[in-house]
């Protein structure tokens, strides 16, 4: 039986699922594409803005299996559009160098 008192005091790494290659990874390593209230999408670097959001590795290849599958569209809920799609896969390749 484990022992409770081994993890006392210990915090928990939050950890969140990409919609790329569908992987749990720590949530600090993920990035996250957000839809505000208005419906705008846009990358959160800081992981605290407010919205529906999805979480992507930094791997641009993930990106680009989330666009094909359209689990971005899924998961935020909304239809994107292609110019914000390419938009969106140049900010990461950017942050990825």
């Amino acid at each position: 039986m484990k022992n409770l008192a081994d993890n006392k005091g210990q915090k928990k790494t939050p950890e969140r699922r990409c919609v790329g290659c569908g992987e749990m990874k720590a949530k600090k390593m993920l990035i996250r594409v957000v839809r505000d209230p208005e419906g705008n999408i846009f990358l959160d670097t800081s992981g605290k803005k407010s919205g529906r959001g999805a979480y992507l590795c930094s791997d641009i290849s993930c990106f680009r299996k989330a666009r094909k599958s359209k689990r971005l569209e899924s998961n935020l809920n909304v239809v994107i559009p292609e110019e914000l799609y390419q938009r969106l896969e140049s900010q990461i390749a950017e942050g990825a160098n």
